[in-house]
């Protein structure tokens, strides 16, 4: 932690924080003393439940209400950030939504949105806040993926198309970024416990707790600003199939 605190210290920003592994990488964040924590969601209510567990663990949260999918709700909430607290110094893109949908029942409708919510959101909110970023020549970007980018499961197309897409998003936006002194990585979980798997009948014992993604993402937060954890890949003891 001292090493973060003395090369990066700053606000974190976390999209999706109102529930499930973006609760929890708030919560253990807040656990670990970072500060401010800058939680972004669709659902005001849930995001000041995560801010009242956060607070309770003694840091600073502020919710930030968002709808990733809308190019100006995105601006609109990156101008209140900027003008409350400044550029972040970590970004966590965890926002996303899991819905299933085969192939030949799948519309259009279901595909774009699948794209706006676990691709293009992420790309609008890094580029939100990267041009100050830039200029500063420092920041941490994580992006929360899935493994369901190294293949997909039957029924998760659109969703696994658009998590590739984020993987390659991440790959590429490293390199570019490289240069400029702001880091990126990859947090890759596969099935977690988490409202997208309710009532789909797999035991638990399938499925890992939010709580081991949100250690993950803390490893990458305390590594040192001299070396990039790029990928983490995490994966339930017990097979699906």
């Amino acid at each position: 932690m001292a090493e973060f605190e003395r090369m990066n210290n700053g606000p974190v920003l976390i999209t999706g924080a109102g529930s499930g592994i973006g609760a929890a990488i708030a919560e253990a964040a807040a656990a670990s003393g970072f500060s401010p924590l800058l939680l972004a969601g669709r659902t005001r209510e849930k995001l000041e439940a995560t801010a009242v567990a956060c607070r309770g663990a003694g840091v600073e949260a502020a919710v930030y209400p968002v709808d990733i999918a809308s190019e100006a709700s995105v601006a609109g909430m990156a101008g209140a950030v900027r003008e409350k607290h400044g550029t972040p110094a970590v970004l966590i893109n965890n926002a996303g939504e899991f819905e299933p949908a085969p192939l030949l029942d799948m519309t259009v409708a279901h595909f774009d949105r699948q794209m706006a919510v676990n691709l293009r959101g992420a790309f609008l909110v890094t580029g939100a806040f990267l041009p100050d970023m830039v200029s500063r020549g420092s920041g941490l970007v994580v992006n929360i993926i899935s493994t369901d980018a190294l293949g997909a499961r039957p029924g998760t197309l659109a969703y696994s198309v658009a998590k590739s897409g984020l993987l390659a998003l991440t790959k590429g936006m490293r390199e570019e970024l490289r240069p400029h002194g702001i880091r990126v990585a990859g947090v890759l979980p596969g099935p977690t416990d988490t409202a997208s798997w309710e009532g789909s009948g797999v035991p638990a014992s399938c499925l890992m707790p939010p709580g081991e993604v949100a250690a993950a993402v803390l490893a990458v937060l305390r590594a040192s600003p001299r070396a990039v954890l790029e990928e983490i890949v995490l994966r339930p003891p017990r097979s699906l199939s």
